[in-house]
């Protein structure tokens, strides 16, 4: 199927304070997130993009338009509500070094499936509809324009990392073992028997091998010869 690069909206004011900004309005990049989300645009203006699908949120918004100026004719960015920030309910806009004060906080670190936010959204529905949503316009997209198909995600760091867990196979227990930094890029081909995570949270690195990478197939015993080589016949 097509390849997905997750980024990770650039650093937030919010980021910044300390705070728990969720889905509160009014959370722009700061002035080194717009740097992040610049670097990020370079480093995948080199591949020709067939969509650029954001979260709702303004800080989403703000780095997915820096991706699509970088793109040579793109289309306008799309907008994705099911991949916008979790929504943490009570817990939004609270201080972090308050909230690992409450008795959930150990849930959310240690067994993140049960965890639900007071007055908000269970993180398994979180990855839930986050899961789907990139799967599903990975498909549409795939259909559309072929197994080349390239296109890019920008959503939160909670949602990249459920959505990385679940291509991993990985329990939901398990996902605070994976980082995901502003602006970073994590990249994810859906083969037809299994996903293939190609990496996970860049700030650097040259993508012009996207251009031609195939369609994913079988795993190459040993671990292969790397992009752009042929496996063999």
């Amino acid at each position: 199927m097509a390849t997905v690069l997750l980024v990770r909206h650039g650093r937030s004011t919010a980021n910044v304070a300390g705070i728990l900004s969720g889905r509160a309005p009014g959370v722009d990049l700061d002035d080194v997130g717009q740097g992040q989300a610049m670097r990020t645009a370079e480093r995948i203006g080199i591949v020709p993009l067939v969509a650029v699908i954001s979260s709702p949120l303004e800080r989403c918004r703000q780095t997915a338009q820096i991706i699509a100026e970088h793109q040579p004719g793109a289309d306008p960015v799309r907008l994705e509500p099911d991949l916008t920030e979790c929504d943490y309910g009570q817990w939004q806009g609270r201080p972090l070094r308050d909230l690992a004060k409450e008795p959930l906080w150990s849930a959310v670190q240690t067994q993140p499936s049960v965890a639900v936010f007071p007055g908000g959204e269970s993180m398994a529905a979180m990855q839930a509809r986050s899961v789907a949503a990139v799967r599903r316009h990975d498909a549409a997209l795939e259909e559309e324009h072929g197994a080349g198909a390239v296109w890019v995600a920008v959503t939160h760091g909670d949602i990249i990392k459920s959505v990385l867990a679940d291509a991993l196979g990985m329990h939901l227990d398990l996902f605070q073992r994976i980082t995901v930094n502003p602006g970073s890029v994590s990249i994810v081909r859906y083969g037809t028997s299994r996903p293939e995570v190609v990496a996970t949270n860049t700030d650097s690195g040259d993508l012009s091998w996207l251009r031609a990478a195939g369609p994913v197939g079988d795993a190459q015993v040993g671990g292969g010869a790397g992009p752009g080589t042929a496996p063999p016949s």
